[in-house]
């Protein structure tokens, strides 16, 4: 199972990291550059804040100068035209930790499902980190995909662990202190959305053959005719919405909770520069301290929920009846 789960991890995660890449005109940086140019140098707020959360074409890597960090510029490609729209495949600070998240998860993966594999056959069962990965997967897979998605599951297994484990090292890798939240970026977890409510509806489909057309129009054959047709035009619009509202909420739920952890913690130091005394130092640390020991719980909540309610959608369209 560990195996493949590790064969569609780059392929899947490979696609939603191209298609996250939005071409960057001017950022908020940018503006904010500009705006602060014209200002004098002892009114120039520090943003600190912004440029964490936000995508951008350099990474921050640790440097021992002023500012503890260097930034090196990405790459930029000369943009491509598909059907008269130029798109920029340009690689930005976002892509470049997706990428490295599905590297992570392959690697450890591969790795844990080769021990586990040598484990069995000399001693029966699993122990250590590979142990414990096993004992994730089975976890999920036991409790939370197949009961959820319902009877022949099986398949839908691999897609719901890639969730989990490239949503989880994701959010892991915005707590470095120089790393960057993926997740933290609308167009990322719309794309992980989307790729859900992609395999949501194929899943309806293959299940329920025309009947997948029930869930879209609203026909509900055991009310007298007239009131059929009166509700077809009633619900139908309403089971649209509700179609569209899933992936939309799946976006939110991740792209929010992320980001609100990350702007807590930085606002929080932030009062020691904004203070200007050092004195109270202990108190912002201390809160700082307990956000991300709650932002560490919740990169890990955030990823599960994300899997359960992928698991609850697939169940509930193939298990449709109106």
């Amino acid at each position: 199972m560990l195996r493949s789960l590790s064969r569609v991890v780059c392929a899947a995660l490979l696609a939603t990291a191209t298609v996250a890449v939005a071409p960057l005109t001017v950022s908020a940086q940018e503006h904010g550059a500009a705006e602060h140019a014209a200002a004098p140098a002892s009114e120039k707020p520090v943003d600190f804040i912004t440029p964490h959360i936000t995508d951008s074409r350099h990474l921050e890597i640790p440097a021992l100068n002023s500012h503890l960090a260097a930034e090196i510029e990405l790459p930029h490609f000369a943009p491509v035209n598909i059907g008269g729209i130029a798109v920029d495949l340009s690689p930005t600070k976002h892509v470049v930790f997706m990428m490295l998240a599905a590297l992570i998860v392959a690697v450890v993966l591969i790795t844990a499902g080769n021990a586990s594999k040598k484990q069995h056959a000399a001693t029966g069962r699993s122990s250590g980190f590979a142990g414990a990965i096993e004992a994730t997967a089975l976890y999920l897979r036991n409790e939370v995909v197949l009961p959820n998605v319902g009877h022949h599951g099986e398949g839908f297994v691999p897609f719901a662990l890639t969730l989990f484990f490239f949503i989880l090292v994701c959010n892991l890798l915005g707590m470095l202190p120089w790393g960057a939240t993926a997740t933290g970026n609308v167009s990322v977890t719309a794309m992980l959305a989307i790729i859900t409510a992609v395999v949501v509806e194929i899943s309806g489909i293959r299940a329920n053959g025309l009947g997948y057309l029930n869930t879209i129009f609203y026909w509900n054959k055991d009310l007298p005719f007239v009131m059929r047709i009166v509700m077809f035009f009633v619900m139908t619009p309403v089971e649209i919405v509700g179609k569209i509202s899933k992936p939309f909420a799946l976006t939110i739920r991740l792209f929010a909770n992320m980001t609100a952890g990350h702007i807590v913690l930085l606002a929080l130091i932030g009062l020691i520069f904004a203070f200007k005394n050092w004195l109270i130092t202990p108190v912002p640390v201390l809160m700082a301290t307990a956000i991300s020991m709650l932002e560490l719980f919740v990169a890990f909540l955030q990823a599960f929920i994300f899997t359960l309610l992928a698991s609850v959608f697939i169940g509930q369209i193939r298990e449709a009846h109106h």
